[in-house]
């Protein structure tokens, strides 16, 4: 079975957004062909109220998907069609802006340690316009495999196969195929992960090593059958990226992702009239 190999590091960027929030970015036109059918990476990670207190207040959305996922800390969601939810550790906010979202994140906590990551996702051409739609998906429903070697794996989106066995996240079928799965490594430790053959694939280093690199960057690999990770000394907690590329042209302005310069003025335009979302 031919293991994926590594054909590009990246170490992540630090940056600010929404209200001042603190991040740590893979983002970027250079890295569209790589992360394909991904957007951004995002991680939100301090200890330190005044790095994401301010949050992500109201805010528009045109032509893709955010993901939110939390490791520590309390997140929370509100847009304008009335959707409200809080996720805490282990959970999950999915949200497909389509043809239009104007929605807020705030942390839902005072104080405390805060960890977590946004991910955009982009959407095919003849979905960007699709209607917005919004899930939350508590910890509970987040599949939990922990293996003999003391590795754990938190499957959230998509299928893969780990040790013989299929692993099943709660979230399916969009028509990028993405899989999201957080991996914890003791020392040392290995894990081989079964992926389709011709996904593209990401491992963002958030703690400890692999492959002679150290957290925070990512990691960016050839196609293949299985997805081989193994721990530096300092162990190893990653999150892993992988989906169908759109192989479709990306024309980006802020928070709006379409096709062409022509739907991106068309997304301002609409977003200025108070048309956006419908």
């Amino acid at each position: 079975m031919t293991n994926r190999e590594v054909r590009q590091w990246v170490p992540a960027q630090h940056t600010s957004d929404g209200a001042g929030v603190k991040i740590k970015r893979i983002a970027g036109p250079h890295l569209n062909t790589h992360m394909d059918p991904y957007l951004l990476l995002d991680e939100l990670r301090s200890d330190d109220p005044d790095d994401y207190i301010a949050g992500f207040p109201p805010h528009p959305h045109r032509g893709f998907e955010t993901i939110t996922y939390m490791r520590e800390g309390s997140f929370s969601h509100k847009d304008h069609m009335g959707n409200e939810g809080q996720i805490d550790p282990g959970g999950v906010q999915w949200m497909t802006a389509g043809r239009g979202v104007i929605h807020s994140e705030m942390p839902a906590q005072e104080d405390g340690a805060f960890h977590g990551f946004q991910i955009w996702l982009n959407l095919p051409a003849d979905e960007k316009m699709k209607p917005a739609a919004w899930e939350d998906i508590q910890n509970d429903r987040v599949t939990n495999k922990k293996l003999e070697n003391g590795a754990s794996l938190l499957v959230i989106a998509g299928n893969i196969k780990v040790a013989g066995e299929s692993l099943e996240g709660p979230l399916l079928g969009p028509t990028t195929e993405p899989v999201l799965v957080d991996v914890f490594l003791p020392a040392g430790e290995t894990v081989e992960i079964e992926l389709p053959h011709d996904h593209q694939v990401m491992v963002y280093l958030y703690d400890g090593g692999l492959e002679g690199k150290s957290a925070p960057g990512a990691l960016f690999y050839n196609t293949g059958a299985t997805l081989s990770l193994t721990a530096s000394e300092k162990g190893l907690g990653a999150f892993v990226l992988a989906g169908t590329p759109l192989k479709e042209p990306i024309a980006q302005h802020g928070p709006f992702v379409m096709n062409t310069a022509e739907e991106i003025e068309q997304a301002i335009t609409d977003y200025q009239a108070g048309t956006l979302t419908g």
